[in-house]
This record gives structure tokens, C-alpha cells and sequence, in this order.
């Protein structure tokens, strides 16, 4: 076999069908994989069945889309909930009300924040009032220690000289 013949063959095996295909049979084999694609999503859909209630509780309305209005898959079929807009407006306040309570949520973490940084100040100051009081509780230990020493001294001065 020829160094040439041999690359060749790895040629054919590393190339793609795919790749050798015309444009318009490539776009058919897009087309094709889409459909599929869109298939198996329908299908992942059906397991859960037509729903009966919309998800605010309102009834269903069972609608095919008519040719009519422009749309590019005509005669497909989908569900619209009776009370739609009252359904979108309940959710706009269920919404809104918990970006109130958020809102208030993060003020309170501001408020806290301040709160733990005047703390932390007034535990500084605490701790170096701690500090200067423990060198004087020192202090006096060790006048307190010579004091003693000396009482100590003058008592056994005494006690010799009787």
C-alpha cells in the first residue's frame, strides 16, 4: 500500500457522511432532527396529559388556530384559561408582594448591619476599658504584695526585738 492509499482511508474514516452530503439534503436531515426533536418533546408532554384547570384554577379553553391568523403552524391546538387576565393579575400582586416583603427583608439586614457595627464600637471601647482596669487590678496586686511584705517585715522586726 502507498503512503498516499494510506491516507486516503484515513480520510474516509474520519470524514462524516454528513460532511460529504449536498445542502439540500442536509437541510432535509435538519429538518428531519427537528421534527424529532419536537416529537420527543411532545411526547415528554402527553405523559402528563391535557390539563383540565389552568394553573390559577380558572377552566380551560380547548382553541385550534386557524389559517387565518398568519401563523406558521396552522390547525395546531392549544389552551387558553377563561379568566386569563384576572389569572395574570393575581400573579402580578402575588409578585409584587413578595418583592415588598424582600424590600423589607433587605432593610432589615441594613438596619441589623448597623446595629452589629455600633456593637462591635462599643465592645473596642469596652475592651480597652477592660484592658486599662486589668493593668490596675495588677497594679494594686503588687502594692498589695509589697504591702504585705512589708507588714510581714515590720511584725517579725518586732516579734525579735521581744
Amino acid at each position: 500500500m502507498t503512503p498516499g492509499g494510506f491516507l486516503h482511508l484515513i480520510d474516509d474514516g474520519v470524514s462524516s457522511p454528513r460532511a460529504q452530503m449536498d445542502p439540500a439534503e442536509e437541510r432535509r436531515h435538519s429538518k428531519r432532527q427537528n421534527h424529532h426533536i419536537n416529537m420527543l418533546g411532545f411526547v415528554a408532554d402527553s405523559e402528563y396529559g391535557i390539563p383540565r384547570r389552568c394553573l390559577y384554577g380558572g377552566r380551560l379553553i380547548n382553541e385550534v388556530r386557524g389559517k387565518e391568523d398568519y401563523d406558521t403552524l396552522p390547525g395546531k391546538r392549544f389552551f387558553t384559561c377563561k379568566n386569563y387576565e384576572l389569572s395574570v393579575q393575581e400573579e402580578l400582586e402575588r409578585l409584587t408582594k413578595r418583592v415588598e416583603e424582600a424590600e423589607q427583608v433587605m432593610m432589615g439586614v441594613l438596619n441589623l448591619s448597623k446595629q452589629i457595627e455600633t456593637l462591635e464600637e462599643e465592645v473596642k471601647i469596652l475592651s480597652g476599658q477592660v484592658d486599662y482596669l486589668t493593668v490596675q487590678v495588677d497594679t494594686l496586686e503588687k502594692c498589695y504584695v509589697s504591702v504585705e511584705v512589708e507588714v510581714e517585715l515590720e511584725l517579725e522586726l518586732k516579734y525579735n526585738e521581744n
